[in-house]
């Protein structure tokens, strides 16, 4: 049972309990066909498969727009460039009252993601030398992630990031590949597992949905990289139905009558709320390229919360639901805090998250989503980490999505049949409807009918209290 709260109309209430019954389109987000039990896992196949490497090189070689406006991005940016040298520490520290040293890590990990990205694009070997370089010094030097509760965020946002660069040189000559599949297991894995668990021995509310999420990618890249096939069941599994607050339902706790799906940390910041936007995406792409629709799941929970974080982080006003969050120690001090409006935004602010996800629902699915249509081309060309800041939010995601995700229209979206759902992977999540992608959207904002995901449990003092269903 979620231990956050939620205030909700009869309106509402009536909908959860199915009175409006024909207002809830079928499902766009069919799964993908599974691969037969015991298939291989695809290579590469975190955040970008062998199609995706092949279509950037051919868009930049062509002087495609605009793929060469992000990957002049790339090519401009300190870390993409063949002479980084790394610093590789045995121990990382960050969070407060430690040596923290954790800005070299994370500095290091884009210096091999951009380099292995580059010589993917232009084939200069120089590029592979450096990323393979790079995440040998590391896996060579490497013991332990350690530090206040930031541990788990330094695990799940460098594992998960770690595992993209190295998938990217999986197969170099000269890539350690054993010794870093074991960091990845020894080091990073252990810390995302505990914390997925036991929530640092906190109530499972106490830590914001971006720390389950982070943690959900990392034990979902590792699994993949790793050919592990029981870590991503258990990060699919967790996105469904995990208890703490980054799985799906209680990121995205409401969706609202305009078909805008609240995002849970609208209410704390708007850093945040990005940040969390931008880690879900990140799983949803890592599974569909294994052949798990997590995109679609739920009817399409996520586009509508991403929309609803698009509209809100563009200065527009959004609905919002008052919700109360216990937080605290298990065992040990306790307390709760409720948030009733939505934050304020910067409209100026951005993280480069934006292109992967509009280019899914828009491109691959051919669903008309304005708001994330507008705020991608507000902040293309996507840069990557040092584009962003110096400080370590700046680093949070790998980035280049102008580049990496900007597709043509699929065949399916165009309506000429074909399917864009890739047909390698693992379990596929249940298909909601058997019209599953064929289904026309509709709505404004090309969004399906309010479909519920929660239960009501109780009427008191005249306030409905929305819980999420547990399963």
């Amino acid at each position: 049972m979620s231990h956050v709260t939620r205030k909700i109309s009869r309106r509402n209430m009536l909908r959860a309990a199915g009175a409006t019954a024909g207002a809830v389109g079928a499902g766009i987000g069919t799964a993908a066909p599974a691969a037969a039990a015991g298939a291989p896992f695809a290579h590469p196949g975190l955040l970008h498969t062998r199609a995706d490497l092949d279509r950037m090189t051919a868009k930049v070689k062509a002087g495609a727009q605009p793929h060469t406006a992000g990957f002049a991005r790339l090519a401009a940016n300190p870390h993409a460039q063949s002479g980084w040298r790394p610093r590789p520490s045995a121990v990382v520290h960050r969070g407060a009252g430690t040596p923290q040293n954790y800005a070299a890590l994370y500095k290091d990990i884009h210096a091999a993601y951009q380099n292995a990205l580059r010589w993917h694009i232009t084939g200069e070997r120089a590029h592979a030398d450096t990323a393979v370089a790079v995440l040998n010094a590391w896996s060579g030097t490497l013991t332990q992630v350690a530090g206040s509760a930031d541990r788990f965020l330094a695990a799940g946002l460098y594992g998960y990031q770690f595992a993209n660069a190295a998938e990217l040189v999986r197969d170099h000559e000269d890539f350690e590949a054993e010794r870093f599949r074991r960091m990845l297991l020894d080091v990073f894995h252990p810390l995302s597992e505990s914390f997925l668990a036991h929530h640092n021995n906190a109530v499972v509310s106490n830590y914001w949905t971006n720390w389950d999420l982070c943690n959900m990618a990392c034990v979902l890249a590792i699994g993949i990289h790793c050919d592990d096939r029981a870590k991503v069941d258990r990060a699919v599994e967790y996105f469904k139905h995990g208890e703490g607050l980054g799985s799906i339902g209680n990121a995205i706790p409401v969706v609202h009558d305009d078909g805008l799906g609240e995002w849970l940390e609208a209410g704390r910041d708007q850093g945040h709320a990005l940040l969390g936007v931008g880690l879900m995406g990140t799983i949803c792409e890592m599974a569909w390229n294994q052949g798990i629709d997590l995109y679609g799941y739920d009817d399409s929970r996520f586009l509508k919360g991403a929309q609803y974080v698009a509209k809100w982080a563009m200065g527009e006003k959004v609905p919002f639901t008052a919700s109360t969050r216990r937080k605290g120690a298990i065992g040990g001090w306790s307390g709760s805090e409720t948030v009733t409006e939505a934050a304020p935004v910067n409209p100026e602010m951005t993280r480069p998250i934006w292109a992967m996800i509009a280019n899914h629902y828009t491109r691959r699915r051919g669903l008309p989503a304005s708001y994330l249509t507008r705020i991608a081309a507000k902040s293309a060309p996507e840069g990557g980490g040092g584009n962003y800041g110096p400080d370590s939010g700046g680093y949070d995601q790998l980035g280049f999505g102008t580049l990496a995700f900007t597709r043509d229209r699929s065949a399916k979206a165009t309506g000429a049949g074909s399917d864009p759902r890739p047909r390698t992977g693992t379990t596929a999540s249940p298909s909601p409807s058997a019209a599953g992608d064929d289904l026309a959207a509709t709505g404004s904002d090309g969004l399906l009918g309010w479909t519920a995901a929660t239960g009501v449990t109780a009427l008191a003092g005249g306030l409905l209290l929305l819980r999420r269903r547990t399963r």
